[in-house]
């Protein structure tokens, strides 16, 4: 490795070293559970929460509606008898 190199990944580690507090975990992440950003993020899991549960619902809608229809479409076919022998 040669030096411009070498001065370049000790500057990147110097430089990711210093800036180290500014990436520090969220309030969320270090435990302040009053502020904003914690409500806020409480609220937007129980969204996502809610929207799973709604797509669920409606999955679980849709095959109690096509059981149904299928139940009463083989009630009607078995009203139909066959003529046998026909017109001649």
């Amino acid at each position: 490795m040669n030096r411009s190199k070498a001065l370049i990944v000790i500057l990147a580690v110097g430089f990711s070293l210093a800036t180290a507090g500014a990436a520090s975990a969220c309030p969320v992440c270090v435990g302040d559970t009053d502020s904003q950003m914690a409500q806020g993020t409480n609220n937007a899991i129980l969204f996502m929460l809610g929207m799973v549960a709604l797509v669920q619902g409606g999955l679980i809608a849709l095959f109690i509606s096509v059981r149904r229809r299928t139940k009463e479409l083989r009630q009607r076919r078995e009203q139909f008898q066959l003529v046998e022998g026909g017109a001649r």
